[in-house]
């Protein structure tokens, strides 16, 4: 009896007089009868897409908040000269920071010589609070809270986080509001991904997911134009954490659920209901009878109204999802090591820090359009192989380098070479990783994979400290033992994006025939 309650079933051979429903996928329903990529969901991507701009303004704030400012000798004959090094072997009173002491954290708690370290933890702690969020907010998002739900809650509390940061009385509390904001910022990016590119159909998806990183970049971009504005830290973190209740505000309210989340929880009429409006809004027309189904129900012809959940454990019960997630969770780690440890050398440039990260940023755009324009021609598996190598040997090629004379130019070019190709495959992983799990848990998987970056992220400051050679050997090692992984994974290219764990194996097992 319990189980007649929990679940309604049509079958295919209805009354006489009633019509001959016909059962679909969500992939199924947007390629006959919604439109892959319509204007409806054009707007939805663009909207979902701007968190990402948000995710860079938390993440990189860092680079102009905690840099170390330039500084002048106070007087003649103290014995005082820049050019001789830094500050730490200067009496105390022969020196000062040059305009503002309040313009870093730096300089405003006197983060120099024996508390450098602090500099660093308060990163690291800050990439830790983002791989604790990332597996709890993916976890929330495949259940309870929903796609759009989670990304409300993680940009309400960036926003929270990232104002209180600037009033923050000394270094404790600036740590302890940092590691919060990554905790809610390790939640965006995933969210906002699965929420944008769920609704697209199969064969837009690809290229749909892969423009998501210009959003990031170009949060970068915009962020270097706000923190020249903006010279104070404090003034700085308000700046950058307005954006996200302008966002929450006046975004999210114009945000849909994702049709997917719908359906795998039981709800199929709002996910039918939402299934005719995105038909409507692109100029077709959603027919009667037709009925949205899970991947397994479509297939045995009925229609199920019951709700589908899974987790981390079914992830890893399985055999198939469980070596997937291996396989994505070391390659996501060792490209975030590249990746973090690549960018962060722009600190240590002699030139315009404002410029240095806008360029950066912009350089990383071609890095995107050409992984775009190949991933439905070279496939998803190539792709991520190719660039993984392409910034292993270029990075191979740097640790060769000794770091004098044209030389170190050489080197600057490997490195560059190096982030353009590693820029390429953080891009592809997203997609390629959400597409290789079912949707009762693309989240959780997408979110352990996230986790895994940035352990990654949390590395990669120990690798650079080591100086010469080595962190680009350390690179190259990545680089190249990620693209040999890569082999082992399963090409998703023009393949269903399946529902339930059920629909996935009996999906898998028909192609293995």
């Amino acid at each position: 009896m319990s189980e007649m309650v929990a679940e309604i079933r049509w079958p295919l051979v209805a009354a006489a007089e009633k019509e001959i429903l016909e059962r679909v996928t969500v992939d199924e329903m947007l390629q006959k009868h919604c439109g892959e990529f319509g204007r409806w969901q054009l707007k939805h991507f663009v909207l979902t897409s701007l968190a990402w701009a948000l995710e860079a303004f938390h993440t990189m704030v860092m680079i102009f908040a905690d840099r170390e400012p330039e500084w002048t000798c106070v007087g003649s004959g103290s014995g005082c000269d820049p050019a001789k090094g830094g500050v730490c072997g200067l009496e105390p009173g022969t020196w000062r920071w040059s305009g503002a002491a309040g313009i870093s954290t730096v300089s405003q708690w006197g983060l120099i010589c024996g508390d450098k370290y602090k500099v660093g933890l308060v990163q690291a702690l800050f990439f830790g609070g983002c791989m604790i969020g990332a597996g709890v907010f993916g976890h929330l998002s495949d259940s309870k809270l929903g796609r759009k739900g989670s990304l409300t809650v993680v940009c309400i509390l960036n926003a929270i986080f990232g104002t209180a940061t600037a009033f923050s009385p000394n270094y404790y509390i600036y740590t302890l509001l940092r590691f919060l904001t990554g905790f809610s910022t390790g939640g965006v990016g995933l969210c906002a991904f699965v929420l944008a590119t769920e609704p697209i159909g199969p064969t837009k998806r690809g290229i749909a997911g892969m423009s998501t990183f210009y959003f990031f970049s170009s949060g970068i971009a915009a962020l270097s134009a706000i923190a020249y504005v903006f010279k104070s830290w404090r003034h700085l973190y308000i700046a950058s954490s307005l954006p996200s209740f302008f966002f929450t505000f006046l975004v999210l309210p114009f945000l849909s659920e994702s049709p997917r989340w719908f359906l795998v929880h039981g709800k199929i009429t709002e996910a039918t209901n939402l299934m005719a409006t995105i038909a409507k809004v692109n100029g077709n027309h959603l027919p009667d009878g037709v009925f949205l189904a899970l991947d397994e129900d479509a297939k045995h012809g009925e229609i199920q109204q019951s709700t589908q959940s899974g987790s981390l454990l079914d992830v890893i019960r399985s055999p198939i999802t469980r070596i997937r997630l291996i396989l994505a969770v070391a390659i996501n780690f060792m490209c975030a090591v590249v990746y973090y440890g690549l960018s962060l050398n722009v600190v240590n440039l002699d030139t315009n820090i404002y410029m240095n990260v806008a360029a950066n940023a912009v350089a990383e755009m071609p890095a995107f359009l050409i992984t775009a324009v190949l991933l439905d021609v070279c496939g998803r598996k190539p792709l991520a192989i190719g660039t993984l190598w392409f910034s292993g040997v270029f990075c191979l090629a740097g640790s060769l380098m000794k770091g004098v004379g044209m030389l170190k130019v050489i080197r600057m070019v490997c490195g560059v070479l190096g982030i353009f190709g590693m820029a390429g495959t953080y891009n592809l992983l997203y997609i390629y990783t959400a597409e290789l799990f079912p949707t009762v848990v693309r989240n959780a998987a997408l979110g352990s994979a996230t986790q895994a970056s940035q352990m990654g992220a949390i590395l990669a400051p120990f690798v650079v400290v080591m100086g010469g050679g080595l962190p680009f050997a350390v690179f190259a090692g990545c680089g190249i033992v990620g693209g040999a992984l890569a082999f082992y994974l399963p090409e998703t290219l023009n393949k269903p994006l399946y529902d339930t764990m059920g629909g996935m194996e009996d999906g898998e097992r028909a192609c293995n025939f």
